[in-house]
C-alpha cells in the first residue's frame, strides 16, 4: 500500500510542479518517492517484481500526463486519451529500462543510465513521427525562465539534467539514511540537494544581469482576430477575414510600422497555391502593402495544389482517385510592398491531426483512424529545410508555425538561416480556455532565451504576445479578445552557443545510456557464468 502512495506522490509531485500553475521547485523532489518504491520492490520483493515495478510507474506517469494534458480531449476525445495513454506507457518502459539497470549495477552506473536514458526518450519525443515532447522536463521552467538564463547554452535538455541530479542526490541521501539511521546524511543531503538548486539560479541571475537587448529596433502590430475554429472559421470566408484584418490594423499600424502579423490559418478557405497571387488573401495583403508602405505582412495560411504528374507524388500526397493528387498544406506568408510573396510551409506536424505517422506500416493495420483523429481528412505536406523571411533593411523573420515553437533545436534552424527574431503564428482555440494555450505561449519563452531573440506571436483566440530577448512577456492580449497589440522589439544577429550546437546534451546522453546498458548486460553474464 506504501508503494502505491510513492507512486501517486510521485504523480502529483510532477503535475503541480507545471506551468503555467505550478511551482517547479517541486520537480526537484518528485521522482524521490518512485525510485524508493522501486528500490524497495527490487530488493525485497518475491512476486511479479517487474509487473509491480510497471504498474506503480505507470500510475505516477498516467497522473502526471492526465493532470497535464486533459486539454487535448477539447480538440479530440480519441487523439487526447491516445497521447495520455501512450505517452505514459512509454515514459513506464523508460523507467522499466533503469530497473533492468539496476539488477545488474551499482547506484552510480543506475542513475547514470536513468538520466541518459531518459534524456534519449525526450530527444525521441522531438524526432520521431509519434513527436510530443510537451511534457519533456526542461519545459517545466517556462514560468521561471530567469531561473534558466543558461539554456541559451544548453537547451531545455539542461533543465532535465538539472532535475534528474537533484532527484538521484536526495535519493541518495534517502537510502543513506535508511541503512546507517545517522541524521549527518540527511543534514549532507540537504546542504548537496541546496548547491544543486541554488548555484545553476544564481548562474542565471548573474547572466540576467548582465544581459541587454540587442540589435536595431523594429516596431511590429500583432493581429488577434478571435474567431472560433468549431463554429467560425471555416464559416467565414477570406474575404470577410481580409476585412477583419485590415479593420484591426488601423487600431495600432502606422508609418513607422514594419510588420504586421495575423495567426495561423487565418485564411482558411484552402488557397490554390500556383494561384496564390490571385487569391483573396493576396488582394488584402496588398491593400496593407499600399496603405502602409513601409509595413511587411506576414499571415497563416491553408493552400493546396492538385496535379496529375505521378513524379511529384510525395510520401504525404493525398490520392483523390487515378492520376488524381493533391498537397495539402498549414502554411505561412510573407507580402511587401511590390515583391514576390514569400512561402513556408509547416514541417513540424501534429500527430493524426496533420500526419499520419509511419504510415506504410500502420496504414494497413488501421486504415485512415489516425489522420482523422481531429477530424482532418488529409495529410499535410511539409517541407525540408526551414525558411526565414526577409522584411526590409535586411530584418528576417521566422515564420514558425503553432506546435512547431516546442520544438528547441529545431527553431534554432530558422535563425541558421537568417533569422534575427521569432514569429510565431498559431491557433490554440482548439482547447478552449485550458491550460493548453497558456502551456503553449509560456514555451515560447524558453525559445527566446535559447536563441536569444525577440519572440512577436500572434494566436487567433490569443494569447498574442510580445516576448524579449530574455524570455519576458513585454505585452499581451488576452485569450478570446478581439484587437491588436503593437511594441518595438530587437533584431539579434548574434547566435548562442545552443543555437550552434543544439541538443548536444541529448547526443552525449545517447552513447552515455548504450554504455551503461552494455556494460550491465556483460557483467550481469559474467556473474552469472562466473
Amino acid at each position: 500500500m506504501k508503494n502505491f502512495l510513492y507512486a501517486i506522490i510521485t504523480g502529483l509531485l510532477l503535475a503541480f510542479a507545471w506551468p503555467t500553475y505550478g511551482f517547479p521547485l517541486m520537480l526537484f523532489f518528485a521522482f524521490v518517492p518512485l525510485l524508493y518504491a522501486e528500490f524497495k520492490i527490487r530488493n525485497y520483493g518475491k512476486k511479479h517484481i517487474k509487473w509491480k515495478i510497471f504498474g506503480l510507474a505507470y500510475l505516477s506517469f498516467l497522473l502526471w500526463n492526465l493532470i497535464t494534458t486533459y486539454w487535448l480531449y477539447f480538440s479530440t476525445a480519441f487523439g487526447g486519451a491516445f497521447a495520455i495513454l501512450v505517452n505514459s506507457l512509454l515514459m513506464a518502459l523508460v523507467f522499466m529500462l533503469y530497473h533492468i539497470v539496476a539488477k545488474r549495477t551499482g547506484f552510480s552506473a543506475a542513475s547514470a543510465f536513468l538520466i541518459s536514458v531518459w534524456m534519449v526518450f525526450e530527444k525521441l519525443h522531438l524526432s520521431w513521427e509519434f513527436s510530443w515532447p510537451w511534457l519533456n522536463l526542461g519545459n517545466a521552467f517556462s514560468e521561471f525562465q530567469n531561473w534558466v538564463q543558461w539554456y541559451e547554452y544548453t537547451g531545455t535538455f539542461g533543465g532535465t539534467l538539472w532535475v534528474w541530479l537533484v532527484n538521484i542526490a536526495v535519493f541518495k541521501a534517502v537510502l543513506l539514511y535508511r541503512e546507517f539511521k545517522d541524521k549527518a546524511f540527511i543534514y549532507r543531503g540537504i546542504f548537496k540537494t541546496s548547491l544543486l538548486i541554488l548555484i545553476p539560479i544564481g548562474v542565471s541571475y548573474i547572466i540576467l544581469s548582465q544581459l541587454e537587448e540587442q540589435g536595431p529596433a523594429l516596431e511590429a502590430v500583432i493581429l488577434q482576430p478571435n474567431i472560433n475554429p468549431y463554429t467560425e472559421k471555416y464559416n467565414t470566408n477570406d474575404t470577410r477575414i481580409g476585412e477583419l484584418l485590415l479593420q484591426l490594423s488601423e487600431e495600432k499600424v502606422t508609418g513607422s510600422t514594419q510588420l504586421i502579423v495575423a495567426p495561423e490559418t487565418v485564411f482558411a478557405d484552402g488557397t490554390v497555391l500556383p494561384k496564390f497571387q490571385q487569391s483573396e488573401a493576396a488582394f488584402f495583403s496588398r491593400q496593407l502593402n499600399l496603405k502602409y508602405p513601409n509595413a511587411s505582412f506576414l499571415s497563416g495560411i491553408s493552400f493546396y495544389d492538385r496535379f496529375s504528374d505521378p513524379n511529384r507524388v510525395r510520401p504525404q500526397t493525398n490520392k483523390l482517385g487515378p492520376m488524381d493528387w493533391y498537397n495539402d498544406y498549414n502554411s505561412a506568408f510573407l507580402m511587401k510592398a511590390e515583391k514576390e510573396p514569400q512561402i513556408y510551409h509547416k514541417s513540424k506536424l501534429v500527430v493524426g491531426v496533420e500526419n499520419f505517422p509511419y504510415q506504410e506500416v500502420l496504414k494497413p493495420l488501421l486504415g485512415d483512424i489516425m489522420i482523422d483523429l481531429g477530424g482532418t481528412v488529409a495529410m499535410k505536406t511539409t517541407q525540408e529545410k526551414r525558411e526565414a523571411f526577409n522584411l526590409k533593411d535586411e530584418s528576417e523573420v521566422a515564420p514558425i508555425i503553432c506546435y512547431e515553437s516546442v520544438y528547441g533545436e529545431y527553431v534554432t534552424g530558422y535563425v541558421k538561416n537568417g533569422a534575427n527574431f521569432l514569429g510565431i503564428i498559431t491557433n490554440d482555440a482548439w482547447w478552449g480556455n485550458s491550460q493548453g494555450h497558456k502551456q503553449h505561449l509560456s514555451y515560447a519563452k524558453l525559445r527566446a532565451i535559447e536563441t536569444r531573440k525577440d519572440v512577436v506571436r500572434s494566436a487567433n483566440t490569443g494569447i498574442s504576445a510580445f516576448i524579449n530577448q530574455k524570455g519576458a512577456i513585454t505585452k499581451s492580449l488576452g485569450y478570446e479578445q478581439r484587437g491588436s497589440i503593437k511594441a518595438t522589439i530587437h533584431q539579434n544577429s548574434e547566435e548562442t552557443f545552443y543555437t550552434e550546437f543544439g541538443d548536444y546534451l541529448a547526443r552525449i546522453a545517447q552513447f552515455l545510456a548504450l554504455f551503461v546498458f552494455l556494460f550491465a548486460i556483460v557483467k550481469y553474464k559474467r556473474n552469472r557464468t562466473g
